[in-house]
């Protein structure tokens, strides 16, 4: 899930770990099926898609120079179709999720975006100024 920010931010035991201003705060959960090559392309779709205002048309956070914030978010794979408690059965498991949520930073940097990230599997508490309000899902 990708959204655009005015600012957002990551604390971690009252400590902020990450934090922008305007750009993109994506949070990113990882599932069975995921593989290092969809990261990849996860990372490449989160710094083009053109949802930021531009002169003409919309414009990317590449175009605008904008950073990202990522945020591993297992709790994106939650199944509430039966009862009333989530189940994360289709969430990788950590040993998994964690290099697939870092290869999707790792090739953010790569493309020449400043990121900001996180702790993965810490308690976080995730602020952000939404702008829009623009907040999409994306699936690779």
């Amino acid at each position: 899930m990708v959204t655009r920010v005015g600012a957002a931010a990551v604390t971690v035991e009252g400590r902020t770990v990450g934090e922008i201003g305007p750009g993109l705060l994506a949070l990113v959960g990882v599932g069975h099926d995921d593989d290092a090559g969809r990261a990849r392309l996860l990372a490449r779709k989160i710094h083009e898609l053109r949802i930021f205002p531009g002169d003409d048309s919309t414009v990317s956070a590449a175009d605008l120079g904008l950073p990202v914030l990522v945020v591993s978010q297992f709790t994106l794979y939650a199944d509430t179709r039966k009862g009333r408690r989530p189940s994360w059965s289709e969430a990788a498991p950590g040993e998994v999720a964690e290099p697939l949520v870092d290869e999707v930073v790792a090739e953010l940097r790569r493309r020449g975006a400043t990121v900001a990230t996180g702790v993965f599997g810490a308690r976080m508490q995730v602020s952000s100024v939404n702008d829009g309000p623009m907040t999409l899902l994306l699936e690779v």
